[in-house]
């Protein structure tokens, strides 16, 4: 078999059941497990897909530009945040993450809303301007400019003096088994960081990030409060994601 056709095979394999195990499909296929690893190694160079101990998963097509994120399930996530801002009440002390879902959040919030917003995104903080009840604090560090979020040991350590009661967090990956994932390593440091001084996380996870998984671990799925997908989630990955320890809810379109 040409590798050509062995690496198509592997995309096919990995779409059809989310995941590839190199022991398992080097034996099937009659070929070396070192010539399936160097296949996945070459696919993940591409952004093809995740590499994992053992094998693969699918990457996320959410690690891609702030404007090509933009472009992704516009409509899935107006009402995811829709949905977000139905969960912001007022008076609480909320963290809201940055990337395109928690700008629709801020869209839909009732621009008479008393509460505290929390954030550590520039354009989140830009975009509550206009939320003159709403009090901004945002927390400073280094920009990074991919998902125009601040990061860094600063972020961290301001993190460490709250005590909110949400945290509406944007990943990257949402897998069963990998959990919450994105794709940078002082993203995923302050998302950690943000988690445990909230009384409850909720993510709010367009179709493109369900089911695939990036380079960097933020949380298992249990300890969300929520997981809000869209209406148009197939169900059996629905119940892949309840199996893996979501609590998964609808947003309504």
């Amino acid at each position: 078999m040409l590798t050509t056709q062995r690496k198509q095979l592997l995309l096919d394999r990995l779409r059809r059941e989310g995941q590839i195990v190199a022991k398992a499909f080097s034996e099937e296929l009659g070929i070396s497990e070192d010539t399936v690893r160097r296949d996945l190694r070459e696919l993940a160079a591409e952004g093809r897909l995740q590499r994992v101990h053992g094998g693969a998963l699918p990457a996320s097509a959410a690690v891609g530009s702030l404007r090509v994120r933009e472009q992704l399930a516009p409509e899935d996530k107006r009402a995811l945040g829709r949905a977000g801002a139905a969960l912001v009440l007022p008076g609480q002390v909320v963290i809201l993450d940055g990337g395109t879902t928690s700008l629709q959040v801020v869209q839909h919030l009732p621009l008479d809303l008393r509460a505290t917003v929390v954030t550590h995104s520039p354009t989140v903080a830009v975009a509550l301007a206009g939320h003159t009840q709403v009090e901004v604090l945002m927390l400073g560090g280094r920009l990074f400019r991919h998902s125009m979020v601040n990061v860094g040991a600063s972020v961290v350590e301001a993190a460490a003096q709250l005590r909110a009661d949400l945290y509406l967090m944007g990943v990257t990956g949402v897998h069963a088994e990998a959990g919450l994932t994105t794709g940078d390593f002082e993203e995923a440091a302050v998302k950690r960081a943000l988690h445990q001084r909230a009384a409850e996380t909720v993510v709010l996870a367009s179709i493109d990030k369900l089911g695939t998984a990036s380079p960097f671990s933020v949380a298992p799925l249990h300890e969300l409060a929520a997981l809000v997908v869209p209406a148009a989630t197939p169900q059996a990955l629905r119940k892949k994601l309840q199996a893996g320890g979501a609590k998964v809810e609808i947003a309504a379109a």
